[in-house]
């Protein structure tokens, strides 16, 4: 039983009367102990839920940023006018509506703007449709590159992938936790802003509850993060909602500004697309990136004018929805994930052939 480990246990499990929270440094060494199983099980499952309980604050999620920036896999900066985004979006997946972060990244790529997402499996506690399978869906399979051959990928294409189970093995211990726990702890939270690249980046996370947001703010201001974007998205993706205003907060000083964006004001309806069977959202990204009319589409052009107008493309949403029209019609999107499809699938094979 680590000692040190205990001390900090008994911090965040006090309760009301003596609990106390962790210094970022604290939270730092509590995240490191439990990655390198320098901490019994015991220790580490009455930590996990003790510290749900308790609810992270802003400087313990700078703390296990701190870690997961020392020990996690980052893509190596590349050449970019602007900074790469990065995707912060639920590792558990969606079970509700169709995920666009798929079609924002081949529409951003196809842009000019560089994207970096990460995550891994179906994992707990909703085991949703995870990226990863989406991705294999439309022909990209990232879970048989290395980190060299995926930084390969990102430099050529403009798309990145971190696919913590081979990137950040690290991390594969915890889930077994969560999924025994039945709840997400504090490390789901994080996660949503680890930015896995060593360049100048655009962190853009998904929230669903509003304190969360405060949180985020705190921990990537104290990591001296000053370009991030948080949303108040679909199942707490970077997804914007078309059934009700999406709220939306950009990092400014000293307090974040709020955009509130409204899809009746552009002309879209009120209208969230389901989650079929994957093999369904498969086909209907793929009409998407053929440029046939449908409600995905129309979820496809209000995310994607948001994004381009957002990441300094187009001049304003109206511009950015009819840009985001253009590269979809045009077929530009789809030669994107083409290529992407081409360029993962080579720089397999060629280290492949070198075995």
């Amino acid at each position: 039983m680590s000692n040190i480990f205990r001390e900090l246990l008994k911090k965040v499990g006090g309760g009301n009367h003596t609990g106390e929270n962790l210094t970022r440094a604290e939270a730092a060494i509590a995240t490191k102990m439990m990655l390198l199983g320098e901490a019994t099980p015991a220790q580490i499952g009455a930590f996990l839920i003790a510290h749900r309980i308790k609810r992270p604050t802003g400087e313990e999620l700078a703390g296990m940023l701190d870690t997961y920036n020392e020990l996690g896999a980052k893509l190596p900066a590349i050449l970019s006018a602007s900074p790469v985004i990065v995707l912060g979006i639920p590792y558990d997946g969606r079970t509700r509506t169709a995920p666009m972060s798929h079609i924002i990244a081949l529409l951003l790529a196809a842009a000019g703007q560089p994207v970096i997402m990460h995550g891994g499996d179906r994992l707990p506690t909703k085991y949703g449709l995870p990226l990863i399978e989406v991705w294999q869906g439309l022909g990209v399979d990232w879970t048989a590159l290395s980190l060299p051959q995926t930084q390969q990928v990102f430099a050529q294409t403009g798309i990145g992938f971190i696919y913590t189970p081979n990137h950040f093995p690290l991390t594969k211990s915890l889930w077994e936790y969560r999924d025994q726990l039945g709840k997400r702890p504090p490390f789901a939270t994080m996660e949503l802003i680890w930015c896995p690249y060593a360049g100048d980046a655009h962190v853009i996370a998904g929230f669903v509850h509003p304190p969360t947001e405060a949180m985020f703010q705190s921990a990537l201001e104290l990591r001296g993060v000053k370009k991030y974007t948080l949303i108040k998205g679909l199942e707490g993706s970077c997804d914007l909602p078309r059934d009700r205003t999406a709220i939306i907060a950009l990092s400014a000083s000293p307090d974040l500004e709020r955009l509130f964006l409204s899809p009746h004001d552009y002309g879209f309806t009120t209208k969230n697309v389901p989650l079929g069977t994957t093999k369904e959202l498969i086909t209907q990204i793929q009409d998407v990136l053929t440029g046939k009319p449908g409600e995905l589409m129309q979820t496809a052009l209000w995310n994607g004018g948001f994004y381009l107008w957002h990441s300094g493309i187009c001049s304003d949403m109206r511009s950015g929805i009819a840009q985001a029209e253009k590269l979809l019609t045009n077929g530009a999107v789809a030669t994107k994930l083409q290529e992407l499809i081409q360029v993962t699938n080579s720089a397999y094979h060629n280290t492949f052939q070198h075995i």
